[in-house]
């Protein structure tokens, strides 16, 4: 790994780490000042709904003015949103932290990625530039939601928000020295129904598709965790560890990946994460302690954190450098838009059925669409190198 690809995954830490950090901050706290599951799942889905909104203008905006513009607006943004949390903690403020912090993220992510992309030549470069950087993320929802949780405990929630406004501030001294390639100017032909030429595209669909399958097992983790945790009594810190054993498996598979990336195909990796995820989501509700759960938080985690390089990967390959930014903004706007339904909905299901069957609704969904990913194997080998 260069240098400047481990500022990059630094600095990706600090920003997606303030979000982590508040997703498990602002619905401990709705618990407990006693909102009920369906307005936690509300609050949790403000983190997606701008994103919905802002990653196509975001990726257009990455194209034009490239990483540290975009980066610069993102941590405003996100650092201007937990600090408004701290300062005036209620449930309105909270929900327009979320919109700002998620919003925030899903800007610089979009750059990030971009940058990434671009700087790389070569299939098996580029799976592993993934890799790398996924890290980023992974790290990010281990130190979050661990250092959330234990300052809600020693200091209270405003002090978790207020550390939570500065982790964005940091990305920028780790990224500030970045080189940038030079930008290409679209052409005005190109710019038009950009999107929905895009959509036409039947192994993109399938792939976003894929990928909104797995992003709803993160979702559903994250969301019903706290929840599940909240009713059995468990502390801040205890249900951040088990979030973080969660980012820790994450981080370890993505670590070692770049290394064995010649043994590994897309498909096959994501049709056995969906499957071995299936299993855990079926298993998880009967676990009797947090032992047990931090223990298959860590195997989920393993799983669930294998998939996103060979999505990323094959995203790329399947896509003209032209059209990079607007392709990995319409993954963020498909997966947060489920990601501003799935919290309701599962906020609604668990608190008429109980979180048990929300887990369950979830592995059956996610080891049925296990079949879409098996198509992925009609990927082209040679797309990335004929670029």
């Amino acid at each position: 790994m260069n240098p400047e690809l481990a500022r990059l995954i630094i600095g990706h830490v600090f920003l997606h780490g303030a979000m982590a950090g508040m997703r498990l901050a602002a619905p401990l706290w709705a618990l407990h000042e006693g909102y009920s599951p369906l307005v936690v799942g509300m609050l949790l889905a403000s983190f997606a709904l701008t994103q919905v909104f802002i990653a196509l203008p975001a990726g257009r905006f990455a194209e034009k003015y490239g990483l540290k513009r975009s980066v610069r607006w993102s941590i405003a943004v996100s650092t201007s949103g937990a600090l408004l949390a701290a300062c005036f903690p209620n449930i309105v403020t909270l929900a327009i932290a979320a919109m700002c912090v998620g919003g925030a993220t899903c800007g610089g992510v979009i750059a990030l990625q971009r940058h990434i992309g671009r700087t790389v030549t070569g299939q098996m470069e580029l799976k592993q530039a993934f890799s790398w950087i996924s890290l980023g993320p992974a790290m990010a929802n281990f130190i979050g939601p661990v250092t959330a949780g234990f300052l809600i405990d020693q200091g209270g929630f405003r002090v978790a928000f207020f550390v939570m406004a500065a982790f964005p501030i940091a990305m920028w001294l780790w990224m500030r020295k970045t080189r940038e390639p030079i930008l290409a100017e679209a052409s005005s032909s190109a710019v038009k129904n950009r999107v929905w030429d895009l959509i036409k595209d039947a192994m993109l669909r399938r792939v976003l598709l894929v990928n909104w399958f797995l992003s709803a097992c993160w979702d559903v983790h994250t969301f019903v965790v706290p929840i599940l945790g909240h009713e059995r009594g468990y502390s801040a810190s205890t249900i951040g560890f088990i979030l973080g054993a969660f980012a820790i498996s994450a981080t370890a598979v993505r670590g070692l990946m770049p290394f064995f990336m010649e043994r590994l195909t897309e498909w096959k990796v994501v049709v056995v994460a969906m499957l071995i995820s299936s299993l855990i989501f079926g298993v998880y509700p009967f676990l009797p302690n947090p032992w047990t759960m931090t223990l298959m938080s860590m195997l989920l985690g393993f799983t669930l954190g294998s998939v996103q390089p060979m999505i990323m990967s094959a995203l790329h390959r399947i896509t003209p450098d032209a059209r990079q930014g607007e392709t990995l903004a319409l993954r963020l706007m498909v997966i947060n838009a489920s990601s501003v339904l799935m919290p309701m909905l599962f906020g609604a299901g668990g608190a008429a059925f109980g979180v048990s069957l929300v887990f369950w609704s979830v592995s059956a969904w996610v080891g049925l669409g296990s079949r879409v990913a098996y198509g992925m194997q009609g990927i082209p080998d040679d797309n990335m190198d004929s670029k």
